[in-house]
């Protein structure tokens, strides 16, 4: 390849001057502004042809003509090929990221399913390089998909999930046994050859060859019947019905490989490519990408952008199907072929079971876009600022928080709120009364409840959180990190701690899995929401605890407090219309009452609004 550039005059950019000494050949150009930042890259089967359309007087588009406006010198670089101009481009846009270019932000490698190639195989999350031995499955849309699958199949076929170092250093078996989730290979309570039956399943089921699995779960079920077994038997039965009904939840049963569907949709400002994942006939889930910049681009444009930027370097499907062609569809495809070192079909479906799966990612791509055009921008932007804080590789789409409340020890409540993109799911809140503990003892609190959420979750009732959030310190958080290790949850946690002066902006973050502290500032949006969703923790707890403490006492709340007798509470009553009237009374209207002081309306008013 050979470099040509130009340089600005002081009057601006001279294009004419500039085009007249510009070369035929294919290559690639930057428009660099007088800030000397390239503001975008573009390729060119005819370096000249391409960049005069810039300058003709109409057809640009507001956006294009912004951005002339702009250049202050056009470098160019000429390559041999079209297929090696749109390799460099893609480079340079990942290195560069220009403003006015198409970006996909997310190009992080994507996760696979792995099955060790150990004894008695693990069954796990692999990203990155393919270095470790064993059989890979994938890749999935997200760590979410990958997770959801585990759970799946820890429940389908019981394969050990934990890490080398606990399975190895077991002397009884874990809490993944007793609930049936393992077999518990550590301490050899399954034999090789049945645990690698468990495997051999689990290799089949992810190959999309579900008909092959339930056909030897049943000769399973009937030789266990003949044996009188009928134990072993229902076991297997109920494996089989649990195939079934994955089966039942898949949109369309499909004999095709391996297939990526990617469906365009442009509105409102705002683009979208829905990217949905189809290995062995099966569906692996989707993902949604929102590549900045492409908001006046057509739904062709955007795949064609979209495209080389997303698998380039990455392992690239057999077969790809698009919901509009692009214009260099055939370029793309002899790329594609010569990086992946096989043939790669690009093509827009009209018939078959390709068509039903391009409906689907269509409409999983309206739902996305719409979802992100009337979602609460000022949430979403808190949501996107906590990613980038907390270094996550996804933006966490929901959130889990845990508080304790008490007075002295008595009836401990514990309690769980949820918050999402759309703000407080209040539907998926819960209380969690404790029992079978020390007094006042928070550390044990949290680990009771978050044990009893999620067990729950290992068992398959109710949802994962992408961000479990414990209103505490290192000792609440030490708690939270014990239970998850128990029971092999990988799940980021963050503890959020009151400064010294419990004053909100002071508040000290501690993330698992990072040295030292998190730091944000008082103004930071990211803090404000976890300060939202920790108050939201702390007011549930609250409640719970008083709700509970009020349900367990015979005797009126009034007569525990001290210098409230008989005459003063019968005038507190009388008053007020009755008890629960006098819970909604604040000092000073307590006050008002003959007989009770400001001081002793105080204590009235904290038996029913004390903290814990």
């Amino acid at each position: 390849m050979a470099d040509e550039s130009e340089q600005s005059s002081d009057a601006g950019f001279d294009s004419a001057a500039f085009l007249t000494t510009l070369t035929t050949r294919p290559g690639v150009y930057r428009m660099i502004d007088s800030e000397d930042t390239v503001i975008y890259v573009g390729k060119a089967k005819n370096l000249k042809n391409r960049v005069s359309s810039y300058f003709r007087k109409t057809g640009l588009t507001s956006k294009t003509r912004v951005m002339v406006a702009q250049i202050a010198t056009i470098e160019t670089t000429v390559t041999h090929t079209e297929n090696e101009a749109l390799i460099l481009e893609n480079n340079l846009i990942k290195e560069l990221m220009p403003r006015y270019n198409i970006l996909l932000r997310d190009d992080k490698t994507y996760p696979y399913l792995l099955i060790s190639a150990d004894k008695f195989p693990r069954l796990s999350l692999h990203r990155g390089a393919k270095r470790k031995k064993g059989q890979y499955f994938g890749p999935y849309p997200s760590a979410g998909a990958v997770r959801e699958s585990l759970n799946l199949l820890q429940r389908l076929f019981p394969v050990r999930q934990c890490d080398d170092t606990f399975y190895q250093n077991r002397s009884r078996p874990c809490l993944q046994y007793q609930i049936k989730r393992c077999t518990a290979p550590c301490v050899d309570l399954i034999s090789e050859q049945d645990y690698q039956q468990d495997v051999q399943h689990t290799i089949l089921f992810l190959e999309g060859k579900n008909q092959q699995v339930m056909a030897e779960l049943s000769q399973q079920m009937e030789a266990a019947s003949a044996d009188l077994n009928f134990e072993q038997a229902a076991v297997v039965r109920d494996k089989i019905i649990s195939l079934r009904r994955i089966q039942e939840k898949q949109y369309v049963s499909s004999e095709q490989g391996d297939i990526d569907v990617l469906a365009a949709d442009v509105r409102d400002g705002m683009a979208v490519v829905e990217v949905c994942f189809i290995r062995g006939g099966r569906s692996l889930g989707n993902k949604s990408y929102f590549p900045k910049g492409s908001s006046d681009s057509s739904p062709e444009q955007l795949l064609s952008a979209f495209i080389p930027q997303y698998y380039l370097g990455k392992d690239v499907p057999r077969e790809i199907l698009v919901s509009h062609v692009p214009d260099d569809m055939a370029l793309l495809e002899d790329v594609l072929k010569n990086e992946s070192q096989h043939r790669v079909s690009l093509r827009n479906p009209q018939r078959g079971t390709s068509v039903r799966w391009m409906k689907m990612a269509k409409m999983n791509a309206e739902i996305s876009l719409n979802q992100r055009l009337s979602s609460r921008s000022n949430l979403l932007q808190r949501f996107e600022l906590l990613q980038s804080a907390l270094e996550m590789d996804e933006m966490p789409k929901r959130i889990e928080c845990f508080d304790i409340s008490h007075t002295s020890g008595e009836k401990t409540v514990a309690s769980c709120v949820v918050f999402g993109l759309e703000g407080a799911i209040k539907s998926d809140y819960r209380k969690f009364n404790i029992e079978g503990i020390t007094p006042g003892d928070d550390y044990a609190a949290m680990n009771q409840a978050l044990t009893r959420r999620f067990t729950r979750l290992k068992k398959g009732e109710g949802k994962r959180p992408d961000l479990l959030l414990i209103d505490g310190g290192k000792g609440q958080l030490s708690e939270a990190k014990a239970v998850m290790a128990e029971l092999q949850l990988d799940i980021d946690m963050l503890g959020i701690a009151k400064g010294p002066g419990r004053k909100p902006g002071e508040e000290t973050l501690f993330l698992v899995g990072r040295a030292g502290e998190v730091t944000l500032s008082p103004d930071s949006p990211a803090l404000h929401l976890l300060q939202q969703v920790r108050d939201e923790a702390h007011r549930f707890a609250i409640t719970g605890h008083r709700q509970r403490r009020a349900k367990s006492r015979n005797t009126s709340t009034l007569e525990d407090i001290a210098g409230l007798g008989p005459k003063r509470r019968q005038k507190l009553l009388q008053q007020f219309g009755g008890l629960q009237e006098v819970k909604r009374a604040g000092v000073e209207d307590l006050a008002r009452v003959d007989g009770i002081s400001i001081a002793l309306a105080q204590k009235v008013y904290d038996v029913f609004h004390g903290d814990k």
